[in-house]
């Protein structure tokens, strides 16, 4: 059951990753009008953006939009280029990107309007491959964690010993019971 569960769910992930794609590709474009737009304003003023935002951390009455401002370049930077290389990716190959996924408010809203699709694909086959396996390893370890408590030693076979020689001469030598056998003998039976 973990096992198909690991399938189904891990199945969903090329899916899952082309339509986080589309929601990057729209949010890049509406971070890249933003960036324009306030370069274009730079540019006016005959400034340049660092310029423009010295100017305004400067400034009491925008002051408190620099920092935002800063946030907003560094994320169009850093989802540009996760989409950048996602667009280039395979999806085998997006398949060890999930790193390159990890922007919570795009994966937020993704999963919210998210629909399963019917693994049809190269990708979606070794997808569900990865995950059949991955629930089975998983339902492993949690059983094998579970019963640990619940083991009991087992008993250490021991030698039989035969005669063991007297520790000095003279002595009579001395011998060892042997051990019982584990097989059971009927009542009266000999051997």
């Amino acid at each position: 059951m973990c096992g198909l569960s690991g399938a189904a769910g891990l199945s969903q992930f090329p899916e899952f990753s082309q339509q986080y794609m589309q929601r990057l590709g729209g949010q890049v474009d509406e971070l890249t009008r933003q960036v324009v737009d306030f370069d274009q304003t730079a540019l006016a003023d005959g400034m340049g953006r660092e310029e423009m935002l010295q100017a305004m951390a400067q400034t009491p009455l925008v002051a408190s939009q620099e920092p935002m401002w800063r946030r907003t370049f560094a994320r169009h930077a850093r989802l540009s280029e996760n989409l950048m290389i996602l667009r280039d990716a395979s999806p085998m190959e997006r398949l060890a990107m999930p790193h390159r996924m990890a922007d919570p408010a795009t994966v937020e809203a993704v999963w919210r309007d998210f629909i399963p699709a019917m693994p049809l694909s190269a990708a979606g086959a070794v997808a569900a491959g990865t995950g059949f396996l991955g629930g089975w390893a998983g339902l492993a370890v949690i059983i094998s964690a579970l019963r640990m408590p619940f083991r009991r030693e087992r008993p250490v076979k021991a030698q039989v010993s035969k005669r063991k020689e007297p520790a000095m001469k003279g002595e009579p030598p001395v011998n060892r019971p042997a051990l019982v056998s584990a097989v059971p003998r009927l009542a009266g039976a000999r051997r």
